[in-house]
């Protein structure tokens, strides 16, 4: 083997040694510094289809007043199988209930009060809408142990978009387009409290299907909103 046979790296060797055996054991030393390069970028390379497995990260938005945090596939997959009812997400059931109960009442008024037959078929939509899912949470409530009332305070006082005592009284006296233009205007605050609502769920919830619950809310209560300011 001549010079121009011999990698640089042990012709470099080779022309520092002053014997033959210190040739061969450079030569050898060379070969496993090689062997060592090879094997560690195998590794390097073996790590990073491994991290690649797990998938790209995750950007998890953090509890407010909190910045979001960056996890792993794998941390971001563990941490969402641990989907437990917090003390928002029982309130937001608790709640919810009799906002929807509201509504209801509201909408049996239209039948015989209103006069415009799209108000009329509006009301009956929510009702036929809100009804399965008063019993959707209350099931959900049972199968968590929890109790279906608000606890400690008047949940009238306490939740956006109710109609007052009075409010209600004038809905239920009132008679024809007059009916149709106060159910409107009340129904429509009604929507927009229960979009709230459903929205810091969202945020401060940590159950999956109270954020199911919630999502349709948003998603058919805003819909809703849009018609019947179309409609007033």
């Amino acid at each position: 083997m001549n010079d121009s046979q011999i990698p640089p790296s042990i012709v470099f060797l080779m022309h520092r040694s002053i014997d033959g055996n210190a040739i061969v054991m450079k030569v050898a030393v060379a070969a496993l510094v090689a062997v060592s390069a090879l094997a560690l970028t195998a590794c390097d390379s073996g790590s990073d289809n491994s991290r690649a497995s797990d998938g790209p990260s995750v950007i998890a938005p953090g509890k407010p007043g909190e910045g979001a945090e960056t996890l792993s596939a794998k941390d971001a997959r563990r941490r969402g199988s641990d989907d437990a009812p917090n003390s928002a997400d029982v309130r937001y059931a608790r709640m919810m209930i009799p906002h929807h109960e509201q509504a209801i009442e509201m909408t049996e008024l239209a039948p015989k009060r209103a006069e415009s037959a799209k108000v009329k078929a509006l009301a009956e939509r929510i009702a036929a809408a809100q009804g399965p899912e008063i019993e959707m949470m209350r099931g959900w409530l049972k199968k968590h142990g929890r109790g279906a009332s608000p606890e400690g305070h008047d949940a009238h006082d306490t939740m956006p978009g109710m109609a007052t005592d009075a409010q209600l009284k004038k809905l239920k006296a009132a008679q024809g387009t007059a009916f149709d233009a106060l159910f409107l205007k009340l129904m429509v605050t009604h929507h927009q409290g229960a979009v709230t609502m459903a929205t810091d769920v969202k945020s401060e919830g940590n159950n999956v299907q109270v954020e199911e619950m919630a999502d349709d809310v948003i998603a058919q209560q805003t819909s809703e909103i849009a018609r019947m300011r179309d409609m007033s």
